[in-house]
């Protein structure tokens, strides 16, 4: 792709435009600020089984290949996939326990912003620059939890930013993607999607080369997704790491889960307001997208549209793909790719200083856990040691706190190791249909239960004879079976 900015005046402006790099230090430094003194990040109860593998692998040196947490699936295959994220967690757990997590989780999420907000800085200045790094940003902020995603996501950003320059200079991506490739698959499966974009950008490539040109640029595009694909082998999973995540997305219980569930549109949000954005400067403007990388737009859209976590991506790919379309319906002129704006020195000194002091904050300041949606602490502790150690059918939200106590849950939000029956099964259970209840409670001994206030299980536990509360508050409700308490 080239550009028609003239030399001088394009240097002038990226090297002097007011804000361009300094606003995309200071997103940067927002994202980390907000990440490491929101509770609000430690707010999924998957982190805490998240942390408790990565405690796991270090304590013994070893990958799971057999879920070692679980009383339902003790002992069956389990994928670990996101290994390394665990160990990174377990580690920055280890440093500063909660604040060292949230530290690891804040740095990651300021990298990725960092990343996109310098790319869409060459295209754009002024308000255009911020209202389009806000609102992509806006899109990742549900997904801003202590989880492997999170740290993953500075892969996704600098993947997407090697493949357009890549494009830019009419060349195959760098060999250096190769090496994040292997890294990235390591840490979550989202590599996947990584590897699939190749597809589109080699296309756009093979389209717009010359006729002489078009095998050349074929084999070179074929080889790097060759390298790419190999790299993503290298994880203790081998062929079934890379195939984990596709397994994954045609598992039918996904929709059940929150984060897999439609966007909502019964209030306003940023996908709404991104959404109406561009439509309003589309409508006023002539917005031109090339159109295969359009119909990626449309591809990341749809993903965002039918799951709620696939925002984040959209949040991250969408103002690298559509900086340079905006800035040309406005009249902005790109820099060319060969100049760099680069962050002056006191801005530099400026933001380490602000960085440095949060990270001061959070260290000094105590990470207080309590009871949240997924975190039942106040039942938890109304649970005697012994009663503890038997089995219990647990909501599916509590499973990573009950794992990080040494509980073995009923389910926890590992979906792919449950798999869809266990799945389907665990719904009857707190549908709830009665029979599948009681089945459930005799086939495994269930000796007490935890669940939301909120779910129909808990009025028919209530109901049920040879059954009696132990404890309730507004976040879980505990029964216990007659008989097992003395």
């Amino acid at each position: 792709m080239t550009y028609a900015a003239k030399p001088a005046r394009a240097f002038a402006r990226a090297t002097s435009a007011p804000g361009a790099i300094p606003v995309a230090a200071l997103v940067a430094l927002g994202v980390f600020a907000t990440a490491i003194l929101s509770i609000r990040t430690l707010g999924d109860g998957d982190s805490w089984w998240h942390v408790t593998a990565g405690q796991w692998i270090l304590a013994r040196g070893e990958i799971p290949h057999a879920d070692p947490f679980s009383l339902t699936m003790a002992g069956a295959s389990w994928t670990a996939h996101e290994w390394l994220a665990e160990v990174l967690l377990a580690l920055a757990f280890r440093a500063a326990g909660w604040g060292g997590v949230m530290l690891l989780t804040g740095a990651c999420a300021a990298v990725a912003a960092f990343i996109v907000c310098r790319y869409v800085a060459r295209f754009l200045e002024g308000p255009a620059l911020i209202i389009v790094a806000l609102l992509g940003l806006g899109l990742t902020a549900p997904g801003l939890l202590a989880r492997p995603h999170m740290l993953a996501l500075p892969c996704l950003a600098f993947w997407v930013v090697g493949l357009m320059r890549a494009r830019e200079a009419d060349r195959a991506p760098s060999p250096w993607l190769v090496a994040i490739m292997a890294l990235w698959a390591n840490l979550h499966g989202g590599f996947a999607l990584g590897l699939a974009l190749i597809g589109p950008f080699a296309l756009e490539a093979l389209l717009l080369a010359a006729p002489g040109r078009r095998k050349a640029v074929f084999v070179s595009w074929f080889g790097f997704s060759l390298l790419a694909s190999s790299a993503a082998l290298l994880t203790p999973h081998g062929l079934e790491g890379l195939l984990f995540p596709f397994k994954l997305l045609g598992m039918q219980s996904l929709a059940s889960i929150g984060e897999w569930k439609p966007a909502d549109f019964g209030k306003l949000g940023v996908l709404e307001l991104a959404l109406l954005g561009l439509l309003a400067l589309a409508l006023s403007r002539p917005l031109r997208v090339a159109p295969v990388r359009l119909l990626l737009m449309l591809g990341l859209l749809h993903l965002a549209l039918s799951h709620m976590r696939h925002q984040t991506i959209l949040g991250i790919i969408a103002p690298l793909l559509l900086a340079e379309p905006i800035a040309r319906a406005l009249g902005q002129e790109p820099a060319p790719a060969s100049v760099e704006r680069r962050v002056p020195p006191f801005w530099q000194a400026a933001v380490a200083a602000l960085c440095a002091a949060l990270v001061v904050a959070r260290l000094a300041m105590p990470v207080v856990r309590s009871d949240n949606p997924s975190t039942p602490m106040t039942a938890l502790a109304a649970v005697p040691a012994a009663l503890k150690a038997q089995p219990v059918l647990n909501s599916y939200d509590f499973g990573g706190y009950l794992i990080s106590l040494g509980v073995r849950p009923f389910i926890d939000g590992r979906t792919d190791l449950y798999g869809d029956e266990m799945m389907a099964r665990y719904m009857a259970i707190t549908t709830p249909r009665p029979e599948a209840l009681d089945g459930a409670l005799d086939r495994y001994k269930i000796a007490w239960t935890i669940f939301n206030p909120n779910e129909p299980v808990v009025g028919l536990l209530d109901r049920r004879p040879g059954w009696r509360r132990l404890h309730a508050d507004t976040v879980a409700v505990v029964h216990v079976r007659d008989g097992v308490l003395p």
